[in-house]
């Protein structure tokens, strides 16, 4: 899941579209989002979700204390997305649109 901060409750994340970059991000909320993207995204021999559609499946998997309402859950969509497939977890479909599965 990447390396945990013991001062504060982050996790490193990076960005496959910015090769070297790191940044934190807070650790529940991602731990929440990986989980439910993990949960709606199909496996390697399926189309995979486009951008929109991910957004849409995840909504009623999150925590709706974290994410109440959903609001903020498009950001938190990208950014583990971005993480997840600079860690080849997830793959993206070079067609258009884009479309994203499990590897």
């Amino acid at each position: 899941m990447g390396l945990k901060s013991r001062r504060t409750n982050t996790i490193e994340v990076q960005n496959v579209n910015v090769p070297n970059y790191s940044g934190r991000v807070d650790a529940t909320k991602y731990a929440d989002m990986k989980q439910a993207l993990l949960r709606v995204l199909p496996d390697g021999d399926d189309s995979g979700f486009t951008q929109s559609e991910m957004m849409a499946a995840v909504k009623p998997h999150l925590s709706a204390t974290l994410f109440p309402g959903g609001k903020t859950s498009g950001w938190w969509v990208k950014t583990v997305q971005l993480d997840l497939e600079a860690k080849g977890v997830l793959q993206r479909d070079t067609g258009k649109p884009l479309r994203w599965r499990r590897s």
